[in-house]
């Protein structure tokens, strides 16, 4: 439903009222100022933070002005001209003075000069050079305004956009909107502005859509109908949008230093231990084992005849070989999905054993395989064979020359041997296998050259992994022929291995023999920006799963072996199964196309899928923790769908159970931090965000943030009509104008600091689950703040990656 000039003059009227502290006048409210579900319904006259207050002024406004509190880092903040320097700090005169002289002309002995076109370059908005133009424009007023800058012009611009007088910065953006330069800002001005705007913040916007918008304007702003408006209606606008600013940052602020003053110290090894204790039961309990058997075996062949020949080097190589054994039999467990998903379906094995490290557990292995095969093979080729072709015969003969039929060989003979052969051949495919698996050639990372990039890839990692197969079958022969063993009861490696490879080969047959049953019909195919496909599938009968957890699809017009992981975007509760792919490796992008032609052709039947799992993943332990922070990445925010769908079902469940009992299990909070850099990608999820709207209007259950990096942040003179617009158009009409939902975008990347310090003050005494899936990069700095966090304040930050 949508309102009038006049509402909306009230709603935000009555946001600059909210905006004001609840418990005192000069503290701020510690609570959220982003869009949530919980208050952006279709009527969002209620939304939190629906718009710019244009009306109503609060005493704290006399920071705008300079002359109290931080107002003069307001200025700094807002209608910033310059842009930003590598190092993050604003463009300084210096720089800009260094810049002039480094690409000025000379032309005819006459003082140097900048081109009209360098003028973006020189202040720092080289990637806005459209919108440079056109503020050069605005500095030069009806002087034509193309051509040749000197020095001394240029220094009074860059004075005149320093300026810290509010009043000169937005005469400055009012003569930028102002085409005909006659003091008057038309519906069409505003218009051109707009489109200017977005084309700079990379954002789709039709001319219809920016009609509609530069309209909404001229309603809220031209109140007496002169079809135009003047520089105090223009300057209002801005001017609150100030105040608000002023008032997040000292929100910011507080909460930054105002920690629990009731909160128990917290030491930092304390929390590191609560946060790493199962990994480091775990690591520790496996290089006790591995150091015990190393330990084991080498006194063992320390009392051997055969240690007078080799020596340290054989203790060495055998017990080095013992933990080989052990890890080779180890590393299949954490890749034994089905079993990993039904232990930790255990809320005591959940408990103690960190499931959701089963990949960087597996890596672990690997790297001890590595060492170990570095020290036996290393040792025996680099140590025992010479010693054993070169050593006394006498010695040769009374020591170990039964094992050798009596005949001491060279050092070729001995390669030649069945058990050295295996060894190597296995040590080569190995080494294929890891190298491959590692994250440049997994990636195709562009810093490989293109004659090696071209046999990289997902699916280069997938085959080659699979060489473990005649791994383990030469493992098997190579530990049938050692060298100075002849007792069947020392040949311990088949026991090693059998139970893993039973477990893992069953999972294998399980897999295939519940994959070849489960072809699944596609009820709908939709494509999205971004070269995304979401498929609607059919819900197999006797088919559970919880929020969180993820599929493995595979297309067998593609290939009937490769396999492919992707979490499930349905609730549980949906008749439906549901998935969301972009294209980014060569499998996603041919699936992508072919469905594509499908749908083009109008093809009577899709693909044929087939479908296996559910497999869990760390998201599945959002129930565990009473408020949930999911924080996703781009494509990143797909296993978190699910779960936002999951919390709204419980606490509709909570609500109509009147039985008195307690029926929820998961979360009765949870927060999404949503980041991209495309505002396309909004499309990915818009049904869905809005469905969940719907659902949580009355429960203020998921509270979501959108950030879209591509926009330029709050305080750029490059986004301010934007923000100001967006603010209008959802307090009209409760759509955001950048994402198209009830859920409103901000602009540029996420202060985690103080989302966290928020986070920390609102729900003190807490243990808040984060759950991120995204890039390595930022999963490093939110679990360091999740620690730091913890260890300063009541509120307790439990970090959780999506690892596939």
């Amino acid at each position: 439903m949508e309102k009038s000039s006049m509402e909306v003059h009230n709603v935000l009227e009555s946001q600059t009222i909210r905006e004001l502290p609840p418990f005192t006048t000069n503290s701020l409210s510690p609570s959220s100022s982003s869009s949530s579900f919980s208050s952006s319904s279709a009527s969002s006259s209620t939304s939190s933070f629906c718009g710019i207050p244009l009306i109503t002024y609060s005493p704290v406004q006399t920071d705008l002005n300079g002359t109290e509190g931080n107002g003069e880092s307001s200025f700094n903040e807002w209608f910033r001209f310059f842009g930003i320097m590598g190092n993050g700090s604003g463009i300084e005169w210096k720089d800009i003075e260094n810049r002039f002289d480094r690409i000025s002309v000379t032309a005819n002995a006459s003082e140097p000069v900048l081109k009209w076109s360098d003028f973006g370059f020189c202040i720092g908005m080289q990637q806005s050079p459209e919108f440079a133009n056109e503020l050069l424009r605005a500095l030069r007023g009806r002087k034509d305004c193309k051509t040749n800058i000197t020095k001394g012009e240029l220094y009074s611009f860059w004075c005149s956009l320093t300026d810290p007088c509010f009043d000169s910065r937005i005469r400055i953006f009012f003569d930028l909107c102002d085409r005909n330069m006659d003091g008057k800002i038309t519906e069409n001005d505003i218009k051109q502005t707009v489109l200017l705007s977005a084309a700079t913040n990379k954002l789709s916007l039709t001319h219809e859509e920016a009609e509609d918008y530069a309209s909404l304007v001229m309603e809220v702003l031209d109140k007496e109908n002169r079809g135009y408006i003047g520089i105090s209606e223009f300057e209002t606008l801005f001017r609150i949008s100030l105040t608000r600013s002023s008032l997040q940052a000292k929100q910011s602020s507080m909460t930054h230093n105002s920690y629990d003053p009731f909160q128990e110290p917290t030491s930092k090894a304390e929390i590191l231990f609560r946060f790493y204790w199962r990994r480091a039961w775990i690591i520790l309990f496996w290089l006790v084992v591995c150091i015990v058997l190393f330990t084991w075996k080498f006194i063992q062949y320390r009392h051997r005849a055969a240690f007078e020949v080799m020596g340290y080097c054989l203790s060495t190589a055998k017990g080095a070989a013992e933990t080989l054994k052990f890890n080779m039999a180890l590393i299949l467990l954490p890749v034994c999905r089905n079993t990993i998903t039904w232990l930790r379906s255990n809320r005591r094995i959940n408990s103690v054993i960190p499931f959701n490290d089963n990949i960087n557990f597996h890596k672990l292995i690997a790297g001890g395989i590595v060492v170990g095969v570095i020290l036996h093979g290393g040792t025996h080729l680099a140590c025992d064979f010479p010693r054993i072709s070169s050593s006394n015969s006498s010695i040769f003969q009374q020591t170990i020359a039964p094992g050798f039929g009596y005949h001491q060989p060279s050092y070729l003979e001995i390669l030649a041997t069945t058990e050295v052969a295996t060894g190597i051949v296995m040590v080569v495919l190995m080494a294929i296998a890891f190298s491959l698996a590692t994250k440049w050639p997994r990636r195709q990372s562009p810093s490989l050259p293109r004659s090696v990039r071209h046999f990289t890839g997902f699916n280069t990692f997938w085959y080659s992994h699979h060489l473990f197969i005649p791994v383990y079958a030469l493992l098997i022969i190579h530990s049938m022929f050692l060298f100075l063993t002849d007792k069947v009861a020392e040949k311990t490696t088949w026991i090693y291995i059998a139970i893993p490879i039973l477990i893992y080969a069953g999972e294998r047959i399980l897999r295939a023999v519940r994959s070849s049953c489960c072809e699944v019909q596609i009820l709908k195919a939709s494509f999205y920006p971004g070269k995304v496909l979401s498929l609607k599938l059919h819900k197999p009968e006797g088919f559970r799963y919880q929020s969180g957890m993820y599929i493995f699809i595979q297309c067998p017009q593609i290939s009937p072996f490769e396999w492919h992981p992707f979490s499930l975007t349905s609730g549980p509760e949906d008749d439906y199964l549901s998935v969301h792919i972009r294209t980014l490796g060569d499998w996603s992008y041919t699936i992508y196309s072919i469905f594509q032609v499908a749908t083009l052709c109008r093809a009577k039947e899709y693909p044929k899928l087939y479908i296996d799992g559910p497999y869990g993943a760390a998201s599945q332990d959002h129930v565990k923790y009473d408020i949930v922070v999911l924080i996703g990445l781009g494509i990143g925010a797909t296993p978190f769908i699910s779960i936002l769908k999951d919390v709204v079902n419980d606490i509709k469940k909570e609500q109509n159970n009147h039985n008195g009992c307690s029926l929820r299990k998961g979360p009765v909070k949870a927060y999404l931090y949503w980041v991209t850099r495309e505002q396309s990608s909004f499309d990915w999820f818009r049904d869905i965000m809005k469905e969940i709207s719907n659902s949580d209007q009355k429960q203020s259950v998921v509270e979501v943030h959108n950030f879209l990096t591509s926009i330029y942040q709050d305080g750029d003179v490059r986004s301010a009509l934007i923000s100001a617009i967006q603010s209008l158009h959802h307090a009209k009409h409760g759509i955001d104008i950048v994402s198209r939902t009830p859920v409103r975008t901000q602009f540029s990347r996420p202060n985690w600091f103080s989302i966290f310090s928020k986070l920390a003050w609102r729900h003190r005494g807490a243990r808040i689950g984060v759950f991120y899936c995204g890039p390595s990069a930022l999963a490093k700095e939110l679990e360091r703040l999740c620690t730091k966090f913890s260890a300063k304040t009541t509120t307790r930050f439990v970090f959780h990656k999506e690892n596939y």
